[in-house]
């Protein structure tokens, strides 16, 4: 829910700072600095919990830590690629991968009852499916329309 909310008041500040600046409001603009600032967010998830992030990774992957650190520093660099005009397309599209390759984290860590925080088996549970699959998706149409579709 965090990085929804993020994402949304940010592209709000960016949209009205645009219209402000520009005189015009470039709402797909507006939209990849918000996606950039989510991934950000996120991102930090990625090393105050790595932990607890480690816990959501399949069994048969190596170096879990490493790899929840490493795709923090992916997060940051495809938002950071998003912002600007030349790296946007390549961003975008492999960020869209990105959010299909995480997706079975998520759900194993609904199904297992993972909190991503703490890696202990409190976490919300099968029901947080419900909101993290569509919201999934939801980011993915996000980064496709803001970047590949929008100017």
């Amino acid at each position: 829910m965090k990085p929804l909310f993020v994402l949304v008041v940010v592209f709000i500040i960016s949209a009205l700072i645009l219209k402000l600046v520009a005189g015009q409001v470039d709402y797909s603009f507006a939209a990849r600095i918000a996606m950039a600032c989510m991934l950000v967010f996120t991102a930090i998830g990625h090393f105050t919990f790595t932990e607890g992030m480690s816990a959501m990774l399949p069994d048969f992957l190596p170096k879990k830590k490493e790899l929840v650190l490493i795709t923090g520093l992916v997060e940051i660099a495809l938002g950071v690629g998003l912002v600007f005009p030349q790296y946007k397309f390549a961003s975008a599209w492999i960020l869209i991968v990105f959010f299909i390759l995480v997706l079975p984290a998520n759900i194993k860590a609904a199904m297992e009852h993972i909190n991503y925080q703490t890696g202990e088996l409190d976490g919300p549970g099968i029901s947080y499916l419900w909101f993290r699959v569509p919201l999934q998706l939801f980011f993915l149409l996000w980064v496709y329309f803001s970047a590949i579709f929008g100017k």
